[in-house]
């Protein structure tokens, strides 16, 4: 239900843009997050933005990322410019969503896509 793509190798100081598209949820009331986890390291919370456009980013990143969602294509979106070497990891994208407007919220996941940072 959540696919994220946008990945690649890039060098520092490049940008990257992530895409997660959404399916069977309800995106326009739904948290979207980005996580990242890189080798050996635990899975770090990395941007979050709520349905109201409320934006939320680890320290390390503030500046440099910038998440955004477009709810009338279900996709939420990770800027990333700025990129350095601890940004490699693998991400992954999350959604805090219903699937029915009177249903429970659920956690949902998407795929990692592997963001690599090498001169």
């Amino acid at each position: 239900q959540l696919q994220a793509s946008g990945g690649g190798l890039v060098q520092p100081g490049e940008s990257l843009r992530l895409s997660c598209a959404a399916s069977g949820i309800i995106f326009s009331t739904s948290i979207m997050g980005w996580y990242r986890q890189a080798p050996g390291k635990q899975r770090e919370l990395v941007a979050t933005i709520y349905s109201s456009g409320r934006t939320n980013y680890v320290d390390s990143v503030k500046g440099r990322f910038s998440v955004s969602r477009d709810n009338a294509k279900n996709i939420a979106y990770l800027q990333m410019n700025s990129l350095k070497p601890g940004d490699t990891a693998v991400y992954f994208c999350y959604a805090w969503a219903k699937t029915r407007n009177w249903g429970p919220y659920n956690d949902y996941w998407g795929q990692g896509t592997q963001v690599t940072v090498s001169s």
